[in-house]
Parts: C-alpha cells; structure tokens; sequence
C-alpha cells in the first residue's frame, strides 16, 4: 500500500460519522435510507460520507432493483489499519532476519548464472530475499502498466503471473487498474 494511500485511508476514517457507519456495516449489509435513520441523518449527508469511504474502498455495494445496500469490506480494513504498524519496520525486519551471507546463498541457489530464476522458494524468507532481488530492477516512483510488469517478470520466469501476485501479496508492489508501482521498502512484509 503507498504511503498516500495509507493517508487517504486514515483521512477517510478520521471523521466521526464514518465511523459511526463502519460500526453499523459491522453488523451487516444496510442501504442508504436506514443508515440516515440510525445516525439521524439526512440522506445526502450519508452519501457525502459513503462517497469518502468508497475511494478508499471500506464499502462494498450491492444493487437490489433501486435499492443499493452497503457492506463493509473487512479486508481492506483490517489491511489498511495494520499497514501504519509496519511502515518503519519492514525493511528493516527484512535486514534483520537475514545476513548478507545467508541473502547471497538464497539468489546463488534460486537463480541462474544469467539471472534466471530456477524456481520458486517454498519458504517464506527465502520468498521474501527473491522477491526483493527481483524489484532491484524496478523505478521507485514509477507507474508500470501490466503489460511492461509482465515483460519485465519474464525475464526471471515464464510463471510472471505468480511472481506477479507475489509482488502484490507480499506488498513489494501495489497494484491499481492495472497499474502497478513499486511500494516503499517500509512496507515490505516478512512474515
């Protein structure tokens, strides 16, 4: 997740009535109108607030005939508060956790002379130290369409999907409309 989408998250979150409507949708699916009743609330005010937790995807929405019922997405929540717990340390846990030598021996195993990737590392650290070698060749600040991502993944593997959602799952990545750029090193996750 990118710094400013960690920022735009605790924006979103950082106003009473939304949280007010994140506890509601804790318990369930609601549409607009019962939302604005609970809260006493007038509707637009409610879709003034929906709007906010829409762009940093906490809602999910369901249409039912001219009903439209909203949900929470617990995911990117649960994402999204414990992405400011790492920022700081991922990288560093990451240098922490494994030596120079031991990084050495992991790229010296998993990859070809020429810099092909042999196969993938069933262990998670050893994941990690691959997955880390690979971004070296990516611009920090730059936006890659997927097809260039793609490309780029081949070079190591033909299996570029999986290095791909690798590169997603563990955060080296953040990917948006087919957009993908490269996170900072803080948010980097070993596990």
């Amino acid at each position: 997740m990118q710094l400013n989408k960690m920022v735009e998250f605790h924006k979103a979150v950082g106003d009473l009535t939304r949280i007010r409507i994140i506890a509601l949708l804790q318990q369930g699916p609601l549409h607009g109108q019962a939302i604005a009743g609970k809260l006493g609330l007038k509707p637009p005010t409610i879709t003034h607030h929906m709007a906010k937790l829409r762009e940093v995807g906490l809602i999910k929405e369901r249409r039912d005939k001219n009903t439209i019922y909203f949900s929470l997405n617990t995911k990117i929540l649960e994402m999204s508060a414990k992405a400011i717990l790492t920022v700081g340390m991922g990288g560093a846990e990451m240098e922490m956790s494994v030596t120079a030598e031991e990084r050495a021996a992991i790229i010296d195993h998993f990859f070809t002379k020429d810099g092909k990737l042999k196969n993938y590392p069933a262990q998670r650290k050893k994941k990690l130290v691959v997955l880390a070698h690979i971004v070296k060749g990516l611009e920090m600040g730059k936006v890659y369409p997927e097809r260039e991502i793609n490309e780029f993944l081949k070079q190591f593997h033909d299996d570029f999907a999986t290095l791909r959602r690798e590169l997603i799952m563990c955060r080296y990545m953040y990917r948006e409309n087919n957009q993908y750029e490269l996170n900072p090193a803080e948010l980097w996750w070993l596990q």
